[in-house]
């Protein structure tokens, strides 16, 4: 991952604030690989080649990569840019893969994902590049139109090339008969072409035009190769978490020949994506839930266990698991690796609270026991540190807490507990942005303030008790003699009534 003192500061998605060069007023250096899925894309895989030969970026700073996904043999057409090759797919299958296996090939600094039936304006590539010549974590997004093919299929592939040469192209079709990517197209309305969507701009990230720098790429673990659709906005919340920010450029201008799946089978395609896009993508938080538990969590809570007794770090994580956000994980950490089967004085055993602790959380799927916490950024989207088990959220704190972030956009919300120390709930998004850009011993939290924005709270006021005083109730007592079914109800509605619960509708007898 590459790093550049002088890059630019994106706050958020604040993306105006950078100044680009004009297009053709300026001199590229970085080299790019135009990586292009082909499945079944004998048909119009001729003319998208056609359009990339016609680019205004420098020939010897541009690649293609055709990764061929099948049915049959691809054959490159007479018609295409200089250094243009096709990678076979020999392992697994889809988009997603193709696109994968051909990053991991390919040799240019920069990575624009093109569809097989994607023509692009003469100037498309150059005007994506201008970005990742600022900064080596911009996310470019094309603007596209979805077109007719038939104007561009009733041309020979030399008729493409001079036509795109000549900017003609999008004399093809009329105004009327172009349509725009519409669902795309309202988030930009909402949010000033992605300017105030803050860290969730990468809900707008398709594949079918974008680039990005390939270490960028890398370095966000790159597409998930299961999936076989939804694998683009997968790859958006990566590269968010990743600390990127997305440009919508309306100048890198490229023709959809067709429409796309979504376009048909809108609900269909979506009712397939979003069990897939709910598990592994937390951030697309729209897609889960409430009281689910999902493969990566959207919170993680960290509590260092060692020095302190059993009992707090019990009620401390207790308290954390009875959280009206279930959708979290615990990682406790501890001298677990110090723990033996060796025959000892049970009671007398130097690491018996260590001992407590595990068999207390060991079968529960929300909680992992660590002796450290994994190199690298966290790969939930937030992440709660907390100073020791003194103190703990009361069941609503944590989400209302995470409300707060989102609707504010900020990066971390620091909370102040009455005995001097902090809890600190960072955005990861915002963390892997400031370490992106911080200087050599620059403070990362200055730059997360900077850059997302933090502010701080009183401990009482985001919710935050005394572990003992926040940990959740016990079950309701039962055992003793029977008693009849009325005496029953009322004992249950007493029960549950001092645990917080709605009144029980009556029960007829």
């Amino acid at each position: 991952m590459s790093r550049y003192d002088d890059q630019p500061r994106v706050r958020r998605n604040e993306w105006g604030a950078l100044e680009v060069p004009e297009v053709g007023g300026w001199e590229p250096t970085l080299s790019v690989s135009v990586v292009i899925p082909a499945y079944d894309a004998a048909r119009l895989l001729p003319i998208v080649l056609a359009g990339l030969a016609a680019q205004s970026y420098p020939a010897h700073l541009l690649e293609v990569v055709v990764a061929d996904d099948g049915p049959g043999i691809l054959a490159l057409p007479e018609v295409r840019p200089e250094r243009t090759r096709i990678v076979r797919v020999d392992q697994g299958w889809g988009r997603a893969n193709a696109c994968h296996q051909a990053a991991l090939v390919a040799e240019g600094e920069v990575l624009h994902w093109l569809d097989a039936d994607m023509l692009a304006e003469r100037t498309e590539v150059e005007a994506q590049l201008r970005w990742h010549h600022l900064s080596d974590h911009a996310v470019v997004l094309g603007d596209k139109w979805f077109v007719d093919p038939t104007p561009a299929l009733d041309r020979t592939p030399d008729d493409v090339v001079a036509a795109v040469a000549a900017d003609e192209v999008g004399s093809w079709w009329g105004h009327d008969e172009r349509t725009p990517h519409t669902w795309v197209e309202e988030i930009y309305g909402r949010t000033d072409d992605l300017r105030e969507a803050g860290w969730y701009a990468l809900r707008t990230h398709t594949g079918a035009c974008a680039s990005v720098r390939r270490d960028t790429y890398l370095d966000a673990g790159g597409m998930d190769t299961t999936l076989r659709l939804g694998e683009d906005i997968s790859l958006g919340a990566r590269l968010a978490e990743a600390g990127a920010f997305f440009v919508p450029d309306r100048e890198a201008v490229s023709w959809h020949l067709g429409p796309t799946h979504v376009m048909g089978r809108r609900e269909q395609v979506n009712a397939y994506n979003d069990p897939f896009l709910a598990d592994s993508s937390p951030v697309l938080r729209a897609k889960r839930s409430p009281g689910r538990t999902y493969s990566v969590p959207y919170l993680d809570v960290v509590l260092d266990a060692r020095g302190h007794e059993a009992g707090d770090v019990i009620a401390s994580v207790r308290a954390v698991l009875a959280s009206t956000l279930h959708d979290l994980r615990v990682t406790v950490l501890g001298d677990f690796a110090h723990l033996s089967e060796e025959r000892m004085s049970v009671l007398d055993d130097p690491h018996v609270a260590t001992r407590i602790i595990r068999q207390t959380f060991v079968g529960d799927p929300r909680v992992r026991l660590l002796d450290d916490l994994p190199a690298g950024r966290s790969d939930t989207p937030f992440r709660l540190t907390l100073p020791g088990p003194r103190f703990a959220p009361r069941s609503q704190a944590l989400e209302a807490l995470l409300l707060h972030l989102e609707h504010t956009h900020d990066g971390a919300r620091v909370i102040a507990h009455e005995d001097g120390t902090r809890s600190v709930l960072a955005r990861t998004a915002a963390s892997s942005r400031a370490r992106r850009v911080a200087g050599p011993g620059e403070d990362l939290d200055a730059v997360v303030a900077q850059i997302a924005g933090v502010a701080e709270i009183a401990g009482r006021a985001a919710g935050f008790v005394r572990s003992p005083e926040a940990a959740p109730m016990t079950y309701p007592v039962t055992g003793g003699r029977p008693i009849d079914a009325a005496a029953a109800w009322s004992r249950i509605d007493d029960q549950l009534g001092k645990r917080g619960y709605a009144p029980r509708e009556p029960v007829d007898e």
